[in-house]
């Protein structure tokens, strides 16, 4: 099976690009009143702090802001599967980013997703093929962590997150992995959400605000571009997703407004489509 069929086998709406998020948002899986109201509440979140978000699909201008020189300098290192010099299957049917931009239009964050469809391996068995975009060439891969084993079916992954310096310290970290992760889980049919994590990072408890329930080490990649990398595996199921999104709603997010003043503009029957009615520009362009 190729690594990535979810695009074939799962049908699923492909927003326009550059929309902001909740425009961009259709809920076909899950909850949805539950989604709507997370999505619209992070959305307003993010706007307090001075970021609008854009749902995109142009994999060009993420790789674009890599090679920045405040990108570079930062440690923004784009990973294989959501580089299209790499990943030839990378598609808006099955991946996305989101851009978090200034009041003058300059991307200071960034999230993405990629959904993948094991329904007979795991992470285990496609972790290697995975991490460089699907690419065999011989790379070596050392799998340890016992999770790995678990995560099958439908599979996303969430990564790519990066705060331009002068935004850092906002607690931004803990709400936009969710943002991404509400997203994916609205679209596709998702059993399992994981992303890779820094040791460090878990060792200085940083790893759990991101919302993962699990942290199971390790996963060594000892030949990349950029030397040898070791990542814990970070993971929850789509349900364990959907108790955090309840929590974090009221630990973090919460608002005076009730829930149908948050969402009367939203149709829950079977889906939950936003359009925007603007104008929608294009914003200028300046690894957690």
């Amino acid at each position: 099976m190729p690594l990535d069929d979810v695009s074939s086998r799962y049908a699923n709406i492909v927003p326009r690009n550059n929309l902001r998020l909740p425009d961009a948002l259709t809920i076909k899986h899950g909850p949805a009143r539950l989604l709507a109201r997370f999505v619209l509440a992070g959305d307003r979140a993010a706007r307090r702090a001075g970021i609008q978000l854009r749902l995109r699909h142009d994999f060009e201008e993420l790789a674009y802001l890599s090679k920045q020189p405040i990108a570079q300098r930062s440690k923004f290192r784009l990973m294989n599967m959501f580089n299209r010099d790499y990943a030839e299957d990378l598609s808006p049917e099955n991946s996305y980013w989101i851009s978090g931009e200034d009041e003058y239009g300059e991307i200071v964050l960034t999230q993405a997703g990629r959904v993948f469809d094991w329904p007979e391996t795991t992470l285990a068995d496609e972790a290697r093929l995975m991490f460089f975009g699907g690419r065999d060439v011989g790379q070596q891969c050392l799998v340890t962590a016992e999770a790995a084993k678990y995560i099958t079916g439908v599979a996303f992954y969430g990564g790519q997150g990066w705060v331009r310096p002068d935004f850092r310290g906002r607690h931004l970290s803990r709400l936009f992995p969710r943002l991404g992760r509400a997203y994916a889980l609205a679209r596709w049919p998702i059993d399992w959400t994981f992303s890779y994590v820094a040791p460090l990072l878990v060792e200085k408890g940083i790893a759990h605000g991101y919302g993962y329930r699990h942290l199971s080490p390790s996963i060594l990649y000892p030949d990349t571009q950029w030397g040898p990398i070791e990542a814990v595996v970070a993971c929850l199921s789509a349900e364990e997703a959907y108790d955090d999104f309840a929590e974090f709603l009221i630990t973090d997010l919460s608002d005076p407004k009730p829930v149908d003043a948050l969402s009367r503009s939203i149709d829950f029957d079977d889906s939950v489509t936003r359009t925007s009615s603007l104008p929608v520009f294009q914003g200028s362009s300046s690894l957690s």
